[in-house]
């Protein structure tokens, strides 16, 4: 078990004033069945009162207005999380006994659909099939297809943007967490494997020490259900280990921006971002 501290910091620069911006926060992680967030806070500047509740995904959500004059909007993200691996256990589950216990639960029901970020490209589901075919469990072959995807997609900035789909990507062989992880859902759901989006962060120094301030970013990865909801990072071809803290679930990137919102004034902003996470334990 380690214990992260994160320090999220991000926000928008405006060519000028404006006179409002509304938004909307996904930074703050909750409890788990296998991680404990120790404390957490968000601060705003300008400062604003703020509405927190939990969307449907059971994310936790600040949202808030500035409804005064400003050039720029920054909100630092600050939590201290335990966080334990989270090994993968395969349900003894047939394909057919899946089928029938996705269909019960509006839960795993529309992690079966597919969204325009999604929807595989021809091959992608191809290659699930395949790959589904030689397994007579969902659960190894949710594992197989996940590092598949893995294998096939070379990490990469900038080919990608922020509304780029797995269909782009793929054709690419290259792209960021979030494009693989689209991917990869795409590839579960083509062959009937419910799986969603998750956001958090990932500690990228797998031996630094306590105390030692690194820079980070967020991170996404999936989850799969076959029996039981497992997690797995295709973009590292790794187990959720205690170096992952889990944010938020949805059912695409969509779901769960870490920042979102529109604001009245001149020009396109600027998004600033900043992330250190620091070993505690």
């Amino acid at each position: 078990m380690k214990r992260l501290r994160i320090e999220h910091q991000t926000g928008f620069v405006y060519p000028g004033d404006v006179v409002a911006s509304y938004n909307e926060a996904r930074m703050l992680p909750h409890s788990t069945d296998s991680q404990f967030v120790l404390s957490s806070s968000l601060d705003i500047e300008p400062s604003t009162s703020v509405n927190q509740y939990v969307d449907y995904f059971g994310t936790r959500v600040a949202a808030f207005d500035v409804l005064s004059p400003h050039g720029a909007l920054t909100i630092t993200a600050r939590s201290l999380v335990e966080v334990r691996p989270r090994p993968i256990e395969h349900a003894d589950i047939t394909w057919e006994q899946l089928a029938a216990e996705a269909s019960r639960s509006i839960t795993t029901v529309e992690q079966l659909t597919q969204t325009r970020r999604t929807t595989p490209h021809p091959e992608v589901a191809e290659l699930a099939r395949s790959i589904a075919a030689q397994h007579d469990r969902p659960g190894p072959a949710a594992h197989a297809i996940a590092e598949a995807i893995g294998d096939a997609i070379d990490y990469m900035q900038g080919v990608t943007g922020v509304h780029s789909t797995a269909v782009d990507a793929w054709e690419a062989r290259k792209g960021v967490c979030q494009d693989i992880a689209h991917i990869a859902i795409g590839a579960l759901r083509e062959v009937g494997i419910p799986a969603r989006y998750v956001s958090g962060y990932l500690h990228p120094k797998p031996s630094a020490e306590v105390g030692e301030a690194v820079t980070g970013e967020s991170h996404a990865w999936v989850e799969w259900f076959a029996g039981d909801w497992q997690g797995f990072d295709p973009t590292n071809n790794i187990e959720i280990g205690d170096r992952h803290v889990l944010v938020g679930r949805g059912r695409d990137y969509n779901d769960v921006p870490p920042l979102r919102g529109v604001y009245a004034g001149p020009g396109k902003s600027n998004l600033k971002v900043k992330v250190t996470i620091t070993r505690e334990t």
